[in-house]
């Protein structure tokens, strides 16, 4: 059965010692219990240290294995006090007590939290299988490798993990003494205070290595967010630059255009037309100018609230390329129907840089423009015949081609720039549109 909402308003809240005695368990529990026989092999060292970079570029090499190393040459010394301490009487059976803690060392690099449960939980038996009570629970060489033991644990995991292995090693000292009792003199008190002093200085060392660690890393955080903020503002002021430099030019081409044909006697139709066109496009350019790179004329500056082209200024965008010279048709299939903005926008874009490079690089050849409208998005294809005529094609940078493939990306769409059989040029665009939920909110079909 489950409880009541009033049986748990009775009870009240916990107490803050509950809360505190929860807090403790779970601590123990994650430093000492979960995943404790883990597989967490020891990494190399670096050699990005002080002393390390004194060595040799030889023995630099190796240095890096210099914990490795210490912890198997830790294992030997278990061996040795083992074998020490039966000399004379029954050394092969001292030393083979000596093993088990000996390979508590050893599981120290694979299996650090379960090495500490290894050599803690095999203390009593190295001790009965020693016969030997000049040290009790520990033996000389379970006395130093639980130390060995303890460090490189500690170093490997950090401070919570150290003062939990000690409070554990604590509280077998007090139950062995209490309730097992010593036939001799108990080294558990000189255990505490030994691991003790071990455990603070490896933790001090650990803290401060930390500390390090986390300078380097802000310090290169830094670095890094110093050369972006670099970076941008010299991006900054090269379009404050352009800026300026061209929103001069562009005004002084519509003023001129706009003057031009008033200094002319009876100027035919046709000149006129030319000039409106040349001014209208200057004036349509410094307007898109402004709104992309206003931004960077003052920090508080609001985007204009003028709306974004779409599709359905695709006619008017085209009837200015007409004006320019280019020969273009339009074939639009499909249900017409309203597209996300991004969509809209990019698609009118692509088509504008796609007629742009037409112009640039075919001069009187004839374009098509072909808008689908399917099921599952937006295709575009715009096409363009090789040049023809006196004009020469104009280089470009490159940028327009992937300034567009930049746009299709974004919109997880599809494209492709090749030639085509003719001598021409085709562009070929795919947007995909997400399906429009047909549901009205009461969830009846619409």
């Amino acid at each position: 059965m489950t409880d009541t909402t009033e049986q748990l308003k009775a009870r009240g809240p916990k107490s803050p010692e509950f809360h505190l005695v929860r807090e403790a368990f779970g601590g123990l529990r994650e430093a000492l219990f979960h995943d404790a026989f883990a597989y967490r092999l020891l990494p190399p060292r670096t050699t990005e240290g002080r002393l390390a970079r004194l060595l040799p570029r030889r023995i630099r090499a190796y240095a890096v294995w210099t914990p490795h190393a210490l912890v198997v040459a830790a294992a030997l010394i278990t061996l040795s006090l083992a074998y020490n301490v039966g000399y004379g009487t029954d050394a092969v059976a001292h030393l083979l007590t000596g093993f088990i803690p000996a390979a508590a060392v050893l599981m120290t690099l694979v299996r650090p939290v379960g090495a500490f449960w290894v050599s803690l939980v095999s203390t009593p038996f190295t001790a009965v299988l020693g016969n030997t009570w000049d040290g009790w629970p520990w033996t000389p060489a379970a006395f130093f490798a639980h130390i060995v033991v303890m460090v490189v644990v500690a170093a490997r995991t950090g401070p919570r993990t150290a003062l939990w292995m000690w409070l554990a090693t604590a509280a077998y000292g007090v139950v062995t003494e209490v309730w097992v009792g010593s036939p001799g003199a108990s080294d558990a008190p000189m255990m505490l205070f030994v691991s003790a002093l071990a455990l603070l200085v490896t933790t001090v060392v650990h803290v401060r290595r930390e500390a390090q660690r986390e300078v380097t890393v802000q310090r290169t955080v830094t670095a890094i967010e110093r050369d972006k903020r670099t970076l941008l503002e010299e991006r900054t002021n090269i379009a404050r630059e352009l800026h300026d430099v061209v929103a001069h030019h562009m005004s002084v081409v519509a003023i001129q255009a706009e003057a031009a044909p008033y200094r002319v006697e009876n100027p035919p139709p046709e000149l006129e037309q030319a000039f409106v066109t040349i001014r209208e496009n200057a004036v349509s350019a410094l307007t898109e100018l402004r709104r992309v790179l206003g931004v960077v004329r003052a920090e508080d500056y609001e985007a204009p609230d003028a709306p974004q082209p779409t599709l359905a200024d695709l006619d008017r965008l085209l009837d200015n390329v007409r004006d320019a010279g280019l020969t273009v048709d339009k074939v639009v299939t499909g249900a017409v129907r309203e597209l996300p903005q991004g969509v809209e926008l990019s698609a009118y874009r692509i088509v504008q840089e796609a007629l742009s490079n037409s112009l640039r690089h075919a001069p009187g050849a004839a374009a098509r423009v072909e808008v689908g409208y399917v099921l599952g998005g937006l295709g575009l294809r715009v096409v363009n015949g090789p040049a023809t005529g006196l004009v020469k094609p104009s280089p470009g940078a490159g940028h327009g081609i992937t300034g567009m493939r930049e746009r299709v990306t974004m919109l997880n769409g599809e494209m492709t720039a090749e030639p085509a059989a003719d001598g021409g040029y085709e562009v070929t665009v795919f947007l995909p549109v997400p399906p429009v939920d047909r549901m009205n909110p009461a969830g009846e079909d619409a």
